[in-house]
């Protein structure tokens, strides 16, 4: 059986005797290899490679340092298809959605090619008199990144591409359920020049996520995942005097107002709720039709939409969406439809003991509809994380407002409308980080940043663009004073004052 081991420089011989996990083919229910899970040891490895390593990658200039970034993205554009094959037989979402996953996370490698340009710092001549002022932005010295299942090509990506090209070394930990993307990815890092021992990848689970907060060494920590592990790492990690973002859990919300285009809204719906089984932070679990004209009008057209969804296995390329990660995401998702039932939703469609021929063992969850949802349910109030949609009625915009407003979750929101003057009022007032008009799963590009609020998002700053690039490197400011020569303390340091 195949062993996924860690990457990190010098290999893991003479370890302790490490502990493995088993990975799993979603599509049939069968393990097909098992990960290695470090501890002490392996992560005490791979922070002496790094520091190692670091200082030297840091001294690089950033145009040659940028040039590697341009290496590295030529070959994961040439391995495109490997890596999303490898991708979709771990995680089990269809190969278009793979490809998506790495696509997004290239879209921030070729913002970190044009790093040399937002390094430059400030400068001021003549704060005083004989006194320049600039700043300078610096590398903090070893990040570390904590990722989830959902995205394994994506996520590492936009911490590590972000971490490295600023001139830190990074250190890696990965889901354990799909971990081999990004041992791949690390190694097309030293394929494409990257001198070892700057991003590494470390294999575990709680231990090794503890190992990674409490290491004195690592100065950084980026974390994507549930909101309750996110409060957990972002406490820790603070505790432990670390610069921390975490990134927590969602419930994002789609509004429908009476104008929308209803066939462009189902046809969003189908692909943001239902697309990689629901198993995206950025999904759209929740609709909110704004009237109950609206609100049957819509239903009636989502029915057929959805009964017409392929499931099929990750490399069927007909599929819509394939199985869900693990058997236990699968029970979870389904005691999470059952409980909505008992809540007293409509169960319009039902996704539960779907079957896929040839695949019986497989993790599939059908599509489920669930309609009549009210706030006050444990089932609307929590992340499901899977491929079902409840439906929310509102009576008018005020009460549509408020439903993601005063959510737990605060990560994204989406309002489907023709009306400009709603759509703006709308995104001034809503209290959620990420708001799409007419979009449904509102990601921003490569070069603005992501992150939520509320329980979406613990720390003051977002993944990637302006707001990673503050994230990996520390502002250094320089006051510098030049004399004339004279020698007679004429030109004595004065600091600026106000006036």
């Amino acid at each position: 059986m195949r062993t996924i081991d860690h990457h990190i420089v010098g290999g893991t011989g003479g370890l302790a005797q490490a502990r493995k996990a088993p990975v799993m083919d979603p599509n049939n229910g069968g393990q097909q290899a098992e990960v290695v899970l470090g501890s002490a040891d392996a992560l005490d490895r791979a922070v002496a490679a790094a520091q190692a390593a670091q200082p030297g990658w840091a001294a690089w200039n950033p145009q040659r340092r940028a040039r590697v970034m341009f290496q590295f993205k030529a070959l994961i554009e040439r391995d495109m298809d490997e890596l999303a094959a490898l991708l979709s037989a771990e995680h089990g979402k269809v190969i278009a959605d793979s490809k998506g996953d790495i696509q997004r996370g290239l879209e921030v490698v070729e913002f970190c090619c044009g790093l040399p340009h937002v390094l430059k710092g400030e400068y001021t001549q003549g704060a005083g008199p004989g006194i320049d002022v600039y700043s300078m932005r610096q590398p903090i010295g070893i990040g570390a990144g904590i990722t989830p299942f959902n995205f394994p090509a994506m996520i590492p990506l936009w911490m590590g591409a972000m971490a490295v090209s600023v001139g830190n070394a990074f250190i890696l930990k990965p889901s354990e359920r799909d971990p081999s993307v990004p041992v791949r990815i690390a190694e097309l890092f030293v394929e494409a020049g990257l001198p070892e021992g700057v991003f590494q990848v470390v294999h575990g689970d709680k231990e090794m996520v503890d190992l990674i907060l409490d290491h004195p060494a690592i100065g950084a920590v980026s974390f994507v995942g549930s909101s309750d592990i996110a409060q957990y790492v972002y406490s820790r990690g603070v505790a432990a005097g670390k610069r921390v973002q975490a990134m927590g859990g969602a419930k994002n919300h789609g509004i429908v107002m009476p104008d929308a285009d209803l066939d462009m809204v189902v046809n969003d719906l189908c692909g943001a709720a239902f697309g990689s089984a629901g198993e995206r932070c950025m999904a759209l679990p929740v609709v909110v039709p704004v009237g109950e004209d609206t609100a049957e009008r819509l239903k009636a057209k989502l029915i057929p939409a959805i009964h017409a969804l392929k499931i099929g296995i990750s490399s069927d390329p007909e599929a819509q969406y394939g199985p869900v990660v693990t058997a236990q995401h699968k029970a979870s998702i389904e005691r999470w439809i059952q409980t909505a039932v008992d809540e007293g939703s409509e169960l319009v469609i039902d996704g539960r003991g779907f079957s896929l021929q040839g695949h019986e063992d497989g993790y599939f969850v059908g599509p489920t509809l669930l309609d009549r949802v009210t706030p006050e349910m444990t089932s609307y109030q929590n992340e499901i994380f899977g491929p079902v949609l409840q439906m929310v009625r509102a009576k008018d915009f005020e009460e549509a407002l408020a439903l993601p407003s005063k959510h737990q979750y605060g990560n994204g929101v989406a309002i489907f409308t023709r009306n400009g003057h709603a759509a703006r009022e709308f995104a001034a007032r809503v209290n959620v980080g990420m708001v799409g008009i007419n979009v449904p799963i509102p990601v921003p590009v490569a070069y603005h940043s992501f992150g939520g609020w509320k329980r979406s998002g613990f720390g003051d700053t977002d993944q990637y663009g302006m707001e990673g690039l503050k994230f990996w490197t520390k502002a250094k400011k320089v006051t510098a004073r030049w004399p004339d020569g004279g020698g007679d303390g004429s030109n004595a340091f004065v600091i600026p004052t106000m006036g």
